[in-house]
């Protein structure tokens, strides 16, 4: 990762005592987190697609579904079909009979596949123990909490919008 430029976050949000609102923290946090896992990645994985590194993270990293990762992305069902193939293409996925029900496909990670996800969770783990520099692992303890909380937030309005 040595020599490669992390994009910048807008100087808008760079003063923590200005109450900056909290979409433009989110937004630009995320973006250090997708510069960084991009960095790490480096050119061996430059064709992984967008929501690859999720996809395959989540697979090889924390043993989630693909069905269930695509399903969490929020896209269209042929964007996510779309995603799917495009990772099989290009070698980090590979389809499979499903053994308990052969008209199904199961799709799992290949060795490539398996090195991606690693260089993800290395991308996350150099942002995740910067972070426990500045805020200890109390306050990266309470921001998961926060962020945690903000999604219950989200599922209660989604549930009162019917």
């Amino acid at each position: 990762m040595a020599g490669r430029r992390i994009r910048p976050y807008p100087a808008s949000v760079r003063d923590p005592d200005d109450e900056v609102e909290i979409p433009a923290l989110l937004r630009a946090a995320r973006g250090v987190y997708g510069a960084v896992v991009r960095a790490h990645l480096g050119p061996d994985f430059e064709d992984l697609p967008r929501n690859g590194p999720y996809v395959l993270g989540g697979m090889v990293n924390h043993g989630v579904d693909a069905d269930q990762l695509v399903r969490e992305l929020g896209v269209a069902r042929t964007t996510a079909a779309q995603l799917l193939d495009t990772l099989v293409l290009r070698g980090y996925l590979k389809r499979r009979p499903d053994e308990a029900d052969p008209r199904r496909t199961v799709v799992d990670p290949t060795e490539r596949g398996r090195a991606a996800a690693a260089a993800v969770r290395a991308g996350v783990r150099t942002v995740d123990d910067r972070l426990e520099q500045r805020l200890g692992a109390d306050g990266v303890a309470a921001l998961r909490a926060g962020l945690a909380a903000l999604c219950a937030v989200g599922d209660e309005l989604e549930a009162e919008a019917g």
